[in-house]
């Protein structure tokens, strides 16, 4: 997330991007699409932070769901991770015109192992899941 934020403040990229994109917008187009562009992608970082609070939250209460719905998340984002970089060593990006930074390929590797870790923790941690499940049946008897 930070390095999307990161990348919605480089206004000249984006502007730039834009008008390699649409070459016919005049500059008012422009202007106005990237800071569309911009508060979108502010909302949509806001909404999935929001998204990851919650469901961290939910499996720290020991909800299994969502630890379930975490690992399909961290999961996409390890194969994700791994495309970026397949895509950069075998030389795909470069064809499609899609530039990678050594930067993002650092972060991009960083971020997939992180979330490979986390996934790992989260099922080592199944007495958590277990013990919350025998209170929630213990609960619910008469």
């Amino acid at each position: 997330m930070v390095r999307f934020v990161a990348e919605l403040f480089d206004r000249e990229s984006l502007v730039e991007q834009a008008r390699r994109q649409n070459p016919e917008m005049g500059q008012d187009q422009i202007d106005a699409g990237v800071n569309g562009g911009i508060l979108f992608g502010l909302l949509v970082v806001t909404a999935v932070l929001l998204a990851y609070t919650r469901l961290a939250n939910a499996m720290a209460r020991g909800k299994n769901w969502a630890r379930v719905v975490l690992t399909v998340i961290g999961a996409a984002s390890v194969l994700f991770g791994l495309f970026r970089v397949v895509a950069w060593a075998g030389g795909i990006a470069a064809e499609v015109g899609v530039v990678l930074r050594p930067v993002d390929l650092v972060v991009t590797v960083v971020t997939a192992g992180l979330d490979a870790t986390a996934i790992v923790l989260m099922w080592r941690s199944s007495a958590h899941f277990r013990k919350r499940v025998a209170v929630d049946s213990n609960f619910l008897r008469p």
